[in-house]
């Protein structure tokens, strides 16, 4: 008897060890890849990687394209790379080292992630291709190389400063009241186009040289934004919204959010309205990638992105006779939309291809201006987004993942569509090799909404395993059959790799108002403070888990960040009977307090009913059934959500006496800037349901 104890023992440890083939610190090791760019000759692309915290830029030129790391920063402080690009003479690269660009407020504001002593600056870096010379040359963000690629243009407390490229110091360009958003060189070089809020409204200006005012564009009490040169430097065309403030509406009632394109002399400033948006919902104002994506292409062709038929698609028009033409058509999304260097042909991203399951996932896509035609340029079970196209025109660069592959760069040759994977070597040699390949699954919510998820479930184990639901955040996100591409929810896939691996069967939904599924689906009524019904499919998630065989119904988790945290603290307040334990991260816990009644005596109709409905959105308001374990996880220099949220609720707790665990990470943001910040919100998490679910 004692030696069949003692056996059993034995392998129950050996199951242990198995069942567990890697830890957090490995799934969590992957390299990321961001900021892809190409130079204008000699078909080199660029982009930033982040290994571990240590965030460095490589470089890849033709034919080999074998990956050269330009910097050498070493240390694991949270100061990220963003704003990268090649000069037009292919000598030099520019980058913003720092900041938190991810962020709602204060993006261009230090962060200390690493807790120093004094937090680091945002500032402009510069890396000579010649010498290899990588030295800073000013605090500011946004930088621009002019197209003789002598000088820079930057912001810094939101004006124009430049600085010479050879040598010299930085010195505001001009100065004008309110704060530029963004700005252009002429194609020239000579001006600079740039969009300046003043408040009440928008204005897109032109500044020649100090002699000559600056040149108003159409001047209105309107909002105009995203201004664009005409590639002969002749024409700008930019997008007009109402300015001001409109009557009280009804707060609860979805409105059409008009657009539109116009087009203006740059030399008088004069110009009309060439396109207008359609006066429905679908014609709103896109929230996509990009919102308009508005750009000129070749033979003086506007391009942008309508939402007008359902879907986020591109259109086409002359700026001066014809109606707009359709270039995509479909039920599928597309996204990260770029244009050759030529302006003849346009890339993007889309959930779309010859499997049915490609809606869950990314591949690349063209549109050949000269015939209008759309040809998929990627298929297959992996996930290629982001491409932007190298100086021959023949060529894209993309990031690129499998289920089991992070994302890495590639270079696709379009004539052949043939693949070249780079920079496999950066995958650290003991990155976990069996992961799980997620399945899609399909479910409805009470209401009748159709819902997608991917499950994560490792083979084998028991035979009645516990469960977690993973809810995104955004919510304008959505989750896909592999790595995903963008940092956050990259990370969370790692977390339900890992979750998988320890014997979890892990449920991510996509809830409505997330994207990849059309409009209804992701500008639905009644969501967030408006009702929450989003929410449904949230339940609906953990009822599907509970009715799997293989899944115990008593042992159902849920843990989500940010929006993701919300619905997360939402589900706990509301069904602590289906979800035994969850963790919140960085959540959003009280939505009432966004309705604040107007100065005046106007006031919306349904002021007092929307303020009553957003109060049962909120969390807050199901504290009393909330009986479920709960993790609160926040960084307290969150510049998305403010650690309030989080902070209000844990007093709430402790007044009605109920427990509670915590992670408060001082100085950290909500994108985890720090790796070892990223691994302790990692390790927590998994310890946390794993300690409530997992251990009998």
């Amino acid at each position: 008897m004692k030696k069949i104890l003692f056996f059993l023992i034995l392998m129950g440890l050996f199951y242990e060890v198995i069942s567990q083939s890697f830890t957090i610190e490995q799934i969590s090791s992957y390299p990321f890849p961001s900021e892809l760019t190409t130079s204008q000759t000699g078909n080199s692309i660029a982009w930033a990687m982040n290994e571990q915290g240590l965030r460095n830029i490589y470089i890849s030129q033709e034919p080999e394209y074998a990956p050269k790391n330009i910097t050498s920063f070493d240390k694991d402080d949270g100061q990220e790379i963003t704003s990268l690009q090649f000069s037009n003479d292919g000598k030099f690269i520019v980058f913003v080292r720092g900041g938190e660009h991810g962020s709602n407020w204060n993006y261009d504001a230090g962060i200390n992630p690493a807790s120093e002593t004094n937090i680091p600056k945002v500032a402009i870096w510069k890396v000579s291709l010649e010498n290899g010379k990588a030295e800073m040359l000013t605090e500011g963000d946004n930088p621009i190389i002019s197209p003789d690629s002598k000088t820079i243009a930057f912001l810094k407390n939101r004006q124009i400063w430049t600085i010479p490229v050879a040598e010299g110091k930085a010195s505001q360009h001009f100065e004008v009241k309110g704060s530029i958003n963004s700005f252009q060189w002429s194609p020239d070089g000579k001006q600079i186009l740039f969009e300046l809020n003043r408040g009440t409204h928008s204005l897109i200006g032109i500044y020649s040289d100090h002699d000559r005012p600056i040149q108003w564009i159409e001047p209105s009490f309107q909002r105009d934004v995203s201004p664009k040169w005409s590639l002969d430097g002749k024409m700008i065309a930019f997008v007009r919204l109402p300015g001001g403030k409109s009557e009280p509406h009804p707060i609860l009632e979805q409105r059409h959010s008009p657009w539109e394109i116009w087009v203006a002399d740059a030399a008088s400033g004069s110009g009309s309205s060439r396109w207008k948006s359609p006066e429905t919902l679908m014609g709103s104002v896109p929230t996509t990638h990009g919102r308009f994506n508005l750009h000129w292409a070749a033979e003086n062709q506007l391009v942008y992105l309508s939402y007008e038929d359902g879907w986020p698609h591109l259109y086409t028009m002359d700026p001066f006779s014809g109606p707009s033409k359709q270039l995509t058509k479909g039920q599928f999304m597309v996204e990260h939309i770029n244009l050759s260097h030529d302006k003849s042909k346009i890339f993007f991203s889309a959930n779309t291809g010859s499997d049915k399951l490609d809606i869950d996932r990314r591949h690349i896509g063209m549109v050949n201006l000269k015939d209008d035609q759309m040809v998929m340029l990627t298929e297959g079970e992996g996930i290629e987004a982001i491409p932007v196209a190298l100086s021959d025109n023949q060529k894209i660069a993309f990031f690129s993942a499998t289920s089991q592959r992070p994302m890495l760069p590639a270079i696709l040759d379009i004539p052949t569509k043939e693949i070249k994977l780079i920079a496999t070597d950066l995958i650290p040699s003991d990155f976990p090799d069996n992961l799980v390949v997620p399945k899609q699954v399909i479910f409805k919510s009470s209401d009748g909404m159709v819902i997608h998820g991917q499950i994560f479930e490792k083979p084998g184990g028991s035979s009645k395993k516990p469960g977690v639901v993973f809810v995104h955040g955004g919510p304008q996100r959505q989750m896909l059959l592999g790595w995903h591409y963008g940092d956050y929810y990259s990370n969370t896939y790692a977390v339900n790799q890992y979750l998988a691996e320890m014997g979890f069967v892990v449920l991510s939904v996509n809830f409505r108002l997330g994207i990849g599924y059309g409009y209804e689906f992701h500008k639905a009524p009644r969501t967030y403070w408006q009702g929450a019904e989003e929410y449904l499919d949230v339940k609906a998630a953990g009822e599907y888990l509970a009715s799997l065989e293989n899944v115990d119904e008593n042992r159902i988790g849920i843990y989500g960040g940010s929006y993701g945290g919300y619905l997360t603290a939402l589900a706990l307040g509301k069904d602590s009977g289906l979800f035994k334990v969850g963790v919140d991260i960085h959540g959003v816990h009280e939505l009432s307090s966004r309705l604040k009644l107007q100065d005046g005596f106007e006031q919306a109709p349904d002021y007092t009913k929307a303020l009553k409905i957003a109060w049962l959105s909120s969390p807050l308001a199901y504290l009393d059934t909330w009986t479920s374990p709960v993790l609160f996880i926040h960084g307290d220099d969150d510049r998305n959500v403010q650690v309030s949220q989080t902070t209000d609720l844990i007093r709430r707790f402790d007044e009605k006496k109920k427990p509670y665990e915590y992670l408060i990470i001082p100085d950290d943001s909500h994108h985890w800037m720090k790796h070892s910040n990223l691994i302790k919100v990692n390790k927590e998490t998994a310890e946390f349901l794993n300690k409530h679910l997992n251990q009998k």
